[in-house]
């Protein structure tokens, strides 16, 4: 697919989702219009598979018929097989397809419950059936619930069970018409939309958009760093993961990344994360997305990772209990992070659970650089004790979703290659403005990779501080003490400004001349006092 078809296929899903636009908020109609997408993918997937199994008998998915002996018991075969290898099934009566042709077909009577385009119930019925095909397997997990947030029954698709069905026809109706060419082995080309399209609802969604989506600049400048000198990660893991986009970017700038770890606290973000895994072509064993509370209850305390990115929510409440001080996330600092901010607790939970060799990057506010107290005493201890901060790089002001403020990422490292020093880079300038949020640009992101390999002090934007230094700076990492970037002023002659306003002066003396002398041809008085009369 060339790049000319992808803006194409992202514009055309847009002005489907536009469908919806009136009828509910940004973050609502998201959830229908990716559900009805996935759901159009999982049916493409399995009728795409079930083909290939069906090759040698000539047989063509579609067009079994499930009401008869023989073709139930070939569906039942085919069913084995595809979940086996996808971890789903859809019958051939229920692919995507069939139902939106039933929506969008003549009505044969004018009784809503009784049209023969009523497909409400046959979707629901089928959303539920692609979960229950899973019950036993080793996909289950990854498919609970998944539609759990497209309720078919709400008042916002319309006033009437008439109106509701027929939006969503209409819906499934643009959808059908759209190849998403799955044979080709685009299905990265479909991903791509899919996560352009969570942007745009993240774009719309306000300050809740931080909470399921971080900008792809970002997520590029984290996969980048945690990937700059391994390309073979064996697990990767986000412990606040969102809708994945952050996971999956990682992916992408690795060679190879054996399983997907994420935990999500936001129900329907973690559905969104789920869907988005798979969409990408992650097969549901590659993957372990879950749903709780990472700091209260962690999902995967006892595994360690080779690469960990995140970007927490910032300055976020938690329980600070003091029963955490007996657990080994925590006990070894003598101090729990603040309640009114979690920061430095996601912190502690991801240097936990980082691998002896592993990379982690993580996003924050500028605060944790700076404030005093217990996260103070935290960051002392690592960088005094730990020794595992290897970079701090300052970020641009208002590149985030919902808000303005400026950010940093910290790079930790258990085993550094430069225990002696931390890098210290000031990206804050490193963006370009559009409408109303700052963007980071690609060569901006490849200049702060390149600043972090090569570690080497850049005037006004990189310095590496010895940990002297730091110490005699009381472990305060607030990025100006050690990277300056001063511009003098330039110098002001004063002699030719008092010649500019000179001439100045001397030309207003004569257009005020001029006027006078109009007014006086018009027998009126200037607008001004005339002098030398």
């Amino acid at each position: 697919m060339t790049e000319e078809q992808r803006r194409r296929l992202q514009q055309q899903l847009w002005n489907i989702a536009n469908t919806l636009r009136g009828k509910m908020n940004a973050d609502e109609f998201r959830d229908y219009i990716l559900g009805f997408i996935f759901y159009k993918y999982l049916s493409e997937k399995v009728e795409h598979y079930a083909d290939s199994v069906l090759a040698e008998d000539q047989l063509e998915f579609a067009k079994l018929s499930e009401n008869t002996e023989e073709g139930a018991q070939i569906v039942e075969a085919v069913q084995e097989a595809t979940i086996k290898e996808l971890g789903y099934f859809l019958k051939p009566s229920e692919l995507f397809h069939a139902i939106a042709l039933k929506g969008n077909s003549q009505a044969e009577s004018d009784d809503e419950t009784e049209a023969s385009n009523f497909i409400l119930d046959d979707l629901t019925r089928i959303l539920k059936n692609i979960e229950q095909s899973t019950l036993g397997t080793e996909s289950a997990d990854d498919f609970s619930n998944l539609f759990e947030d497209l309720d078919l029954t709400s008042s916002k698709l319309g006033s009437t069970v008439k109106a509701k069905n027929a939006l969503v026809a209409k819906i499934l109706a643009h959808l059908d018409k759209i190849d998403f060419r799955l044979a080709d082995g685009t299905a990265d080309i479909l991903g791509d939309a899919y996560e352009y399209l969570i942007g745009a609802f993240a774009s719309g969604a306000g300050k809740k958009a931080g909470e399921f989506y971080t900008p792809q600049p970002v997520s590029s400048l984290l996969a980048k760093l945690v990937t700059s000198q391994n390309k073979n990660i064996r697990a990767l893991y986000d412990p606040t993961c969102g809708s994945g986009s952050l996971l999956l970017r990682v992916t992408r700038e690795a060679a190879h990344v054996d399983k997907i770890y994420g935990q999500e606290l936001n129900r329907t973000t973690y559905n969104l994360a789920r869907m988005n895994m798979i969409l990408h072509d992650v097969h549901y064993a590659d993957f372990d997305i879950r749903q709780d509370d990472t700091l209260e209850h962690p999902q995967h305390r006892e595994l360690r990772f080779d690469a960990i990115v995140a970007n927490p929510p910032f300055s976020a409440k938690w329980s600070a209990s003091p029963l955490f001080m007996s657990d080994d996330r925590f006990s070894i600092y003598g101090k729990l992070a603040p309640g009114s901010k979690a920061d430095m607790a996601f912190v502690q939970h991801m240097i936990y659970q980082l691998s002896d060799d592993g990379t982690m990057a993580v996003v924050l506010p500028h605060g944790v650089l700076f404030r005093g107290a217990a996260e103070g005493h935290i960051r002392q201890y690592l960088v005094e004790h730990m020794n595992c901060l290897d970079a701090v790089i300052g970020l641009p002001a208002n590149i985030f979703y919902g808000t303005s403020i400026p950010t940093c990422v910290l790079v930790f490292k258990k085993c550094r290659r430069h225990p002696d020093d931390i890098l210290f880079i000031d990206a804050s300038r490193e963006f370009d403005k559009a409408k109303t949020q700052n963007i980071l640009r690609p060569e901006h992101i490849q200049k702060i990779v390149d600043a972090y390999t090569s570690r080497k002090d850049q005037d006004k934007f990189s310095h590496v501080a010895s940990l002297e230094t730091i110490r005699e700076n009381d472990y305060n990492l607030n990025i100006p003490r050690y990277v300056d970037t001063f511009e003098a002023e330039e110098e002001i002659d004063l002699n030719s400004i008092a010649e500019q306003l000179k001439a100045l002066d001397q030309q207003n003396q004569k257009t005020d001349a001029t006027i006078a002398a109009y007014c006086e041809e018009l027998g009126i008085a200037p607008p001004f006092a005339v002098t030398g009369k």
